[in-house]
């Protein structure tokens, strides 16, 4: 069976007989010829498809060095009520692409408003509970806390830029 790969921005796989051939062509019509159309889309473009089944290219994947605080309290509600500043937390699940995207944003996030808010990130698959308790339904999630009260909350992936702005205006607001 011949595959190839186009380029369409949706994905499909369709199987069908062939009509590439002209119909005086004894190959094509003395045997039962097939051709599948795999269209990918842009992100799968890299993989390989040859005898030995799908390959990708090897390459290094180069991850930003996350600088994290760890601590450790007795619950989630001894954190926002003992915390001195705001606390801004992101709600995330390791699966979650989006949620991956704002990994490096909110480095940025912390090195900027580091004296202003606390970060924190809670695994939604590691803490159901919490998840639960504040109604997480999308990924990823922020709430700003500030002394043990939810200030404000919002969805989806944003700007460094943009999430510093968001947060300083819920603060200024909500004081």
């Amino acid at each position: 069976m011949a595959a190839s790969i186009s380029t369409s921005p949706y994905p499909l796989l369709t199987s069908e007989r062939s009509n590439r051939f002209p119909a005086n062509d004894s190959s094509s019509s003395s045997r039962f010829s097939s051709s599948s159309s795999l269209h990918l889309p842009p992100q799968f473009r890299c993989f390989r498809l040859g005898n030995n089944g799908i390959s990708a290219p090897s390459r290094s994947r180069i991850l930003p060095v996350v600088k994290a605080k760890n601590q450790t309290f007795s619950s989630f509600d001894d954190l926002l009520a003992n915390s001195d500043k705001p606390v801004f937390v992101d709600f995330y699940a390791t699966w979650c692409g989006p949620c991956q995207f704002m990994v490096p944003i909110l480095e940025k996030v912390s090195a900027t408003l580091g004296d202003t808010v606390q970060v924190v990130k809670i695994d939604t698959e590691k803490y159901p509970a919490i998840a639960d308790k504040y109604k997480i339904e999308a990924l990823p999630t922020f709430i700003l806390f500030k002394d043990g009260k939810l200030l404000d909350r919002f969805e989806g992936a944003l700007t460094a830029r943009d999430l510093i702005q968001r947060i300083e205006d819920s603060l200024k607001v909500k004081q």
